[in-house]
């Protein structure tokens, strides 16, 4: 295994623990908090609501999953090292991004989607912070799986 799919692995890792965090919010936000006795629940405030938190956990899920199998994956595309190298940092960011984008997005009122108000919310400082690193991350994302699946279908490999 080399450097870069060691990168990746540890980053998919990673991300899918920021992922399962997100899981307990959830519990938290449907609970209201932790249940430390059959029916004794100590009460832990939440930002966001339950449907923000089920996004972040199964997007951050898939996202982390996403950026291990595309860095086991590596060897057999056969790319140049440095396709490989914008591969795994491509992978790397917007699994990041995304991640970034799913916690911020559960705490303002336009989501993250846009720079300025939207019919979900408003916008403000901290919506431009979740939304800036994601949305280039929309389009690198299929530019890099544009790349993974031009390799595989590549002739004489």
């Amino acid at each position: 295994m080399d450097n870069l799919q060691r990168i990746m692995l540890l980053n998919g890792l990673l991300v899918i623990l920021v992922a399962s965090l997100s899981g307990f919010m959830l519990l938290f936000q449907l609970v209201g908090g932790v249940e430390v006795w059959p029916g004794h629940i100590i009460e832990i405030p939440v930002y966001g609501t339950s449907e923000g938190w089920v996004r972040a956990h199964t997007g951050g899920l898939l996202n982390g999953v996403l950026v291990m199998l595309v860095g086991l994956s590596l060897p057999h595309l056969r790319l140049t090292e440095t396709k490989n190298k914008i591969m795994a940092y491509g992978f790397c960011y917007c699994a990041w991004s995304f991640t970034v984008f799913y916690w911020i997005g559960n705490a303002v009122g336009n989501r993250a989607l846009t720079f300025g108000d939207n019919p979900l919310g408003e916008n403000s400082l901290l919506s431009i912070v979740g939304f800036l690193p994601g949305a280039p991350s929309v389009f690198i994302v299929v530019i890099l799986l544009v790349i993974a699946a031009n390799a595989l279908l590549r002739k004489n490999q």
